[in-house]
């Protein structure tokens, strides 16, 4: 019985691990691509709080790509009349990280 409680006790450490390791990643590729120049967490620069948008967009399955197209291709009106420029320097793996950690967010 010791022996399952300790597993069961590692696994959710490796479990929170993982978390926090995806949300460190996923906001250290924000910070690199300049997104944090126009967007926060939690309060709109230019652009939306990223907790906006990932309430915007909860329950939406078709989100994630949605939201990789727009950043990659720019846009406005959907958070205002102030364009988005488009992005597409930042690769898709990463860009896929940064969608699924704005979509993570707590709303």
């Amino acid at each position: 019985m010791k022996f399952m409680m300790k597993l069961a006790a590692i696994a959710l450490v490796m479990t929170a691990g993982q978390a926090y390791a995806a949300d460190s990643t996923g906001l250290s590729l924000a910070q690199q691509n300049a997104c944090l120049t126009c967007h926060s967490v939690d309060k709109k620069i230019v652009g939306p709080a990223y907790k906006d948008v990932a309430a915007k967009y909860k329950g939406d399955k078709t989100a994630e790509a949605h939201l990789m197209d727009k950043i990659k291709k720019g846009g406005a009106g959907v958070w205002g009349q102030i364009p988005m420029p488009p992005n597409p320097q930042v690769k898709n793996d990463d860009l896929r990280v940064i969608v699924k950690w704005i979509l993570a967010l707590p709303s």
